[in-house]
């Protein structure tokens, strides 16, 4: 009997308390408001740093040439929080693919493996009974390929447009130049 239940009773919500730990559903929607919950004041703390780093005299400029507040978010706050949404993205995104304490808590995955994680994998097969260390090599390998492949998705998605059609006018004006000269 926790809070949670004991609300939803004395509300009228359920007629007895709830396991929430025997449902797949509820065992995984627990662990992943916890791991929110964990991040969150990480992540707002990192961005309201980022959004007290941009000038006021940009937000100023902006609003004396009349841009809403959704252009002004759109079209400043964003861009210059580009660097610092990138890091929160990514140490956000590893932190969530090695969640451990967690799930071990769920008695090593909770119903039916339902809680699982690859960081719960890797320990049972490295330390708990079978020791088959080259399985757990292998799937902190896999893992980090994952990690790694995620993290360039990102950098690709996050990346400066405007400065790489810079760059391509710049080379292109370059091999005009040279063209020129010879």
């Amino acid at each position: 009997m926790g809070p949670a239940n004991y609300l939803a009773v004395k509300l009228g919500f359920v007629s007895e308390p709830v396991n929430f730990l025997l449902q797949k559903w509820t065992a995984r929607g627990i662990v992943s408001f916890i791991q929110f919950w964990m991040w969150y004041g990480n992540t707002m703390i990192v961005l309201i740093a980022g959004v007290l780093g941009i000038s006021p005299a940009i937000f100023e400029a902006a609003a004396i040439d009349g841009a809403t507040n959704v252009q002004t978010f759109f079209r400043i706050t964003l861009p210059s929080l580009r660097t610092i949404l990138l890091y929160t993205l990514i140490t956000s995104m590893i932190g969530g693919l090695q969640i451990f304490d967690i799930p071990k808590l769920f008695l090593n995955g909770g119903p039916d493996n339902a809680t699982l994680t690859t960081s719960v994998f890797i320990y049972n097969q490295a330390f708990s009974g079978s020791y088959l260390y080259n399985r757990a090599a292998a799937a902190s390998l896999i893992m980090f390929g994952i990690i790694a492949a995620l993290s360039a998705l990102l950098f690709y998605i996050m990346r400066d447009r405007d400065a790489e059609i810079l760059k391509k006018e710049q080379k292109a004006l370059l091999k005009a130049a040279r063209r020129q000269a010879v």
